[in-house]
């Protein structure tokens, strides 16, 4: 054997060791590799793996399972139905006797006797199928309707969800981005603190600028807790909405700078692309559909029906003398008068279905309603945008001139703190501008029908 060979096989056993640990320590780093979202992908995740939208799918699987039933009434009806049976009479009940000769008693006792026990196998199988049955046909009908209603009910939640995961998004870039402003002005702070430090050490300041820098630094690191915390709660709200793991790591990839025109912005394409497009709008087409196919499948029910029927099997006193028997025929069944029930869905049915026209022409009119709504909200968002960024470049430039004349020695830095307080505020007015403008975007998305389209 060769001498080097334990060797070679301690250096493998150390090289595949190694590997392991590599290979352990790269799917270490996948697992915590963030998931990379859009706005638009955060809208389309939870549009299609929310608890709500899952419900909705197995709503639809329901109306499915409806139409099964429904269809049984058209199709053969076969049973197996063998049985054993025991059974005395009383001849009394025959309402006749068999006549006797003269001198001799009657057959049966006229007050009446106990036949049997008699003790009978039968073995029998039993057939039906309809032949015209309108009433089932258009209950067929009305349970497909139901299918497609139901459908669109998923829409529905799926675009609520997309609604609901892009706002919470909005509010995540909203809260990451007062919290950069909160650094911001604690790193101020910190630096008015320095300088009134520096010129108190120098004999040229005095101890109230420094007592002044030390409030504003506290009350900047008060608003930076409270910013992180609003930041993680909008991070776990996003995950929530996006039913991912509470731990997950996600990274946004979106700004809430991005303030971008709207894909359409004619009033009244907008307000045709919401016509076709809302799945609200088309959930009460549906319904309405529905509602028509149940009262034309009631409407048919005073139509006949006809079927087949049969049965066949051998029965007998014992296994060793069985006769064979069968019945069959045709039936034609017509329901001439019902005590007024069938009238009476009718009439509910009927009153159903104008309900559902009502909603369903407001509905119409309060589309269009949403989608000016949301257009007029872009509008003024965008103006206010504009407004909040030209507050924050003089807050910026009140906060640099004041802190030259605090650094140079010709003023306290009261004026510093005054000028901070209006950028903190101005900071806070432009994101406010920013997530509006963001949020009014997605209002228009939702009053169209496409927040899952966004980008």
């Amino acid at each position: 054997m060769n001498a080097n060979y334990p060797k070679i096989i301690r250096l493998g056993a150390g090289l595949s060791l190694i590997a392991a640990l590599l290979a352990f320590a790269v799917r270490a780093a996948e697992g915590q590799t963030p998931q990379r979202l859009s706005l638009g992908d955060a809208a389309r995740l939870a549009a299609a793996q929310t608890a709500a939208v899952q419900s909705a799918a197995t709503r639809v699987q329901q109306a499915q399972a409806r139409v099964t039933q429904s269809r049984s009434a058209l199709l053969p009806h076969l049973s197996a139905v063998p049985n054993w049976s025991s059974h005395t009479l009383n001849s009394a009940s025959f309402g006749f006797n068999f006549p006797a000769t003269p001198g001799e008693p009657p057959l049966l006792d006229p007050n009446g006797q106990i036949i049997g026990p008699v003790k009978l196998w039968d073995f029998r199988g039993e057939a039906s199928q309809s032949l015209i049955d309108l009433g089932a046909t258009g209950r067929v009908r009305a349970a497909r309707a139901g299918v497609i209603a139901a459908g669109v009910d998923v829409a529905i939640a799926a675009e609520q969800a997309a609604t609901i995961a892009a706002t919470v998004y909005i509010r995540e870039l909203r809260s990451e981005t007062t919290l950069q402003a909160r650094v911001s002005d604690s790193t101020l702070a910190a630096d008015l603190l320095g300088i009134a430090r520096d010129q108190l050490t120098a004999g040229v300041g005095v101890a109230l600028d420094v007592t002044r820098a030390q409030a504003q630094v506290a009350n900047a690191r008060a608003q930076l807790i409270a910013a992180r915390n609003d930041r993680d709660r909008a991070q776990l709200d996003l995950r929530r909405a996006l039913n991912l793991p509470l731990d997950a790591s996600v990274e946004l990839t979106d700004s809430l700078n991005s303030v971008t025109p709207p894909d359409v912005v004619n009033e009244q394409a907008a307000i045709d692309i919401a016509i076709r497009t809302r799945p609200d709008i088309r959930a009460a087409d549906a319904q309405l559909a529905a509602a028509e196919q149940q009262l034309a499948a009631i409407r048919a029910t005073r139509l006949p029906t006809i079927g087949l029927f049969g049965n066949d099997g051998a029965n007998g006193l014992g296994f060793n003398h069985l006769l064979n028997t069968y019945t069959y025929g045709v039936q034609v069944t017509w329901p001439a008068f019902e005590g007024g029930r069938r009238e009476g869905q009718q009439q509910e049915q009927e009153a159903v279905a104008r309900d559902i026209d009502i909603r369903r022409r407001d509905l119409r009119q309060q589309v269009a309603v949403d989608v000016r709504g949301a257009m007029l909200d872009i509008a003024s968002a965008r103006e206010q945008v504009d407004a909040a960024r030209g507050r924050q470049r003089f807050a910026e430039l009140e906060v640099e001139q004041a802190r030259e004349r605090f650094r140079a020695g010709v003023a306290g830095n009261a004026d510093v703190i005054t000028a901070l307080a209006g950028l903190n505020a101005a900071r806070t007015g432009l994101i406010d501008a920013l997530a509006a403008y963001q949020t009014a975007r997605i209002s228009l998305a939702r009053a169209e029908g496409t927040v899952s389209q966004l980008r």
